[in-house]
């Protein structure tokens, strides 16, 4: 049984995705103009346990057979199994794109995420990404 409502990403919700996106990956944060365009090319949604802001993904579509998938999760819901229902509903949405397989990206200084990408079968496939100075 699920235990997270996702819900996809609207003006409703933008803010919200916005808002995990900006403190997870604060050297990168997107404005709402720039959140609107991602929308254009990929799925972005937003995860919530009962109303409470859980997390964000985003897939992108596959590329070759592959497609991205990114699961973030709050540090203060981190380590209660929301991170794996939110990668799970991910990879669903990619399967359901025609993606054969998945890769995900991981923020370099974001030693929990690289810790659950790894955990999470990513062992080889996670691509460290670090921000241009």
């Amino acid at each position: 049984m699920s235990r997270l409502r996702v819900e996809p990403v609207d003006e409703s919700t933008l803010a919200d995705w916005r808002h995990v996106h900006n403190l997870i990956i604060p050297t990168a944060p997107l404005s709402g103009d720039e959140i609107r365009e991602r929308l254009a090319r990929n799925r972005l949604d937003v995860a919530y346990r009962d109303d409470v802001l859980v997390g964000c993904s985003t897939v992108r579509p596959p590329d070759d057979g592959i497609a991205t998938v990114i699961a973030r999760v709050l540090p203060s819901h981190r380590r209660q199994g929301y991170g794996a229902e939110l990668l799970a509903y991910t990879v669903e949405v990619a399967e359901s794109m025609g993606a054969r397989g998945v890769e995900t990206i991981v923020l370099e200084s974001n030693v929990d995420g690289v810790r659950f990408a790894r955990a999470h079968g990513f062992l080889d496939l996670v691509d460290r990404y670090v921000p241009p100075e």
